[in-house]
């Protein structure tokens, strides 16, 4: 039995006797869970987690990514997620039932090169991911710079409980807005979000230590002081 928040490689045993459907990244063979991936492995009571250290973005119904429009054409928008596929946004979405491109000019609302904030509705491995931008905190990002991280190093920047990403927030003044697929949006001073860039590149490189929190703290303590 591995320890909490232990790196693994593909293969190796995260439980021996473990009980349901394997979680994302695993694999069972009788009661025995094993890894399918390189990543750290997080086991609390029966629940058993792994989290890939490499790997392009793979999208998920309900993920809340961020996005650039690269192109449109009458119905819908195309939209970089920083994944193998690339994501559609309908116009309806935007517009209504009542969309018609005959009166509705797509560039009036979105253009090439504009940031999105979106969740995915449908993806399936014989279609291209559709967004919606119609929820709470979703649509154009006016502000802020992007930063980008490993797709599955996200929950690390995240933290139990968002607690690694309100020490960087705390500490260099900023506001994260964290999309799933890799993309962060670092909104605040300039100085602050060059620090916050800091903190997310040592994240990227030292995701499977765990004296993480205290070496981000150590860097942002010193840095603004």
């Amino acid at each position: 039995m591995v320890l909490v928040r232990t790196k693994v490689l593909p293969g190796d045993l995260l439980h021996d006797s473990y009980q349901g459907q394997p979680p994302p990244h695993t694999y069972k063979l009788g009661n025995k869970l094993f890894s399918l991936k390189v990543g750290l492995v997080e086991i609390e009571g029966k629940e058993v987690k792994l989290i890939p250290l490499a790997g392009p973005y793979i999208p998920r119904v309900n993920d809340f990514v961020i996005g650039k429009i690269i192109d449109f054409d009458a119905f819908s928008w195309d939209v970089d997620i920083n994944s193998i596929y690339t994501a559609h946004l309908p116009a309806q979405d935007v517009f209504g039932r009542d969309f018609s491109p005959q009166t509705h000019s797509l560039t009036s609302q979105f253009k090439v090169g504009d940031i999105l904030a979106a969740k995915i509705v449908s993806y399936d491995r014989t279609k291209d991911p559709v967004l919606t931008v119609r929820d709470h905190g979703l649509g154009k990002i006016i502000n802020g710079e992007p930063v980008k991280l490993s797709p599955s190093k996200i929950p690390r920047l995240i933290g139990k409980k968002g607690s690694m990403a309100k020490i960087i927030e705390s500490k260099t003044k900023t506001k994260l807005i964290i999309g799933q697929n890799g993309i962060i949006i670092v909104q605040g001073p300039s100085e602050g979000i060059v620090l916050a860039a800091k903190a997310i590149r040592l994240i990227e490189e030292k995701a499977h230590v765990p004296s993480l929190t205290n070496m981000i703290n150590d860097l942002l303590t010193k840095e603004s002081g």
